[in-house]
């Protein structure tokens, strides 16, 4: 039985992803700023770990405990929308201490163990907004796709270890809670000089033509976890996977 270690699983894609492999007999550590009692069923192969990705003796102490990681999934994110202008720059340092620099940390930690056994899986989950700029996330996209050349990057270094180094992007998914798990509200960031320009991309995010589904990413994470190619980006979802041909 193998080991994954999932980051930001209180919710969304990484709950869902820690449920997809626990149904096919991994072993998953689940982590999360806050565990919470019920979101994932009682089973052997599961552990429920705090992790804080902006910490780095948090993470040091998940590493321990978690013993051999197979695979490490970043999935752990936040994110922000609003006026780049209206932004705070706390703000900004804020999302990337978590999407950038929390997925490095994570990753830093973990290499040691699958260079020396020279076998793993580092998945890290960015966005669509890498294949497609949206207006309104100019902090969130520039923290991914810091991820997306940083992966790349790696995929290449850890190649000559027979560690691969994988993307899962995701789409627009309604039932995430983008942009609500950060201290900053939304309407805060759309000055009333912005608010005839955001109110049309507002109204498309209310009714998206294609969208991803909690699923879709799961699947994504699995296809990417299973890929033996040299593969690098795996698209998640209907609007990611038509965003990316177009690309």
């Amino acid at each position: 039985m193998q080991t994954i270690l999932i980051t930001g699983c209180s919710s969304g894609y990484g709950l869902e992803t820690a449920r997809h492999f626990l149904s096919r007999g991994w072993n998953v550590i689940a982590t999360m700023r806050t565990p919470r009692d019920g979101i994932l069923p009682h089973a052997e192969n599961l552990r429920i770990l705090p992790l804080d990705v902006t910490d780095e003796d948090s993470i040091a102490q998940v590493i321990k405990a978690a013993g051999p990681i197979d695979v490490l999934v970043n999935n752990a994110g936040i994110g922000v929308v609003g006026a780049f202008e209206a932004t705070p720059m706390s703000h900004i340092r804020k999302v990337f201490d978590t999407n950038t620099f929390g997925v490095m940390a994570m990753t830093q930690a973990v290499i040691p163990q699958m260079r020396e056994r020279r076998s793993g899986v580092i998945v890290n989950v960015t966005s669509s907004v890498t294949l497609a700029s949206m207006p309104l996330a100019a902090a969130y996209t520039a923290s991914k796709q810091a991820i997306e050349g940083f992966t790349g990057s790696l995929a290449h270094e850890l190649a000559h270890f027979d560690i691969r180094a994988k993307l899962v992007e995701p789409g627009y998914a309604p039932t995430t809670r983008f942009a609500q798990n950060t201290s900053v509200r939304v309407e805060d960031l759309i000055p009333d000089t912005y608010a005839g320009f955001a109110g049309p991309i507002f109204a498309g995010f209310a009714q998206p033509a294609l969208t991803t589904r909690e699923s879709d990413v799961a699947e994504a994470v699995w296809a990417a976890v299973g890929d033996g190619t040299g593969t690098l980006r795996f698209p998640a979802g209907a609007d990611a996977v038509a965003l990316a041909r177009a690309a």
